[in-house]
């Protein structure tokens, strides 16, 4: 599941990167599979999706900062 998850994020990327929030959500999804699978605890998890998060929407700032800029 993960490694369809990588891979369902990464043409969601290419394909759309103006869907922020579905990339918002898939990366979600993803931390949580990885730390399922690693058995990490809820605040790391939580640390990393906010992480993660932060680098989709600096990426979606760097295509289109005018609308992504409030987020």
């Amino acid at each position: 599941e993960i490694a369809l998850l990588r891979i369902r994020l990464h043409s969601v990327a290419r394909e759309h990167p103006e869907q922020l929030e579905l990339l918002l959500k898939g990366v979600n999804s993803l931390v949580r599979a990885v730390a399922l699978k690693y058995k990490l605890s809820d605040k790391p998890v939580e640390d990393l999706a906010k992480n993660i998060a932060g680098v989709v929407r600096g990426i979606g700032g760097a295509l289109e900062p005018e609308r992504f800029g409030e987020l």
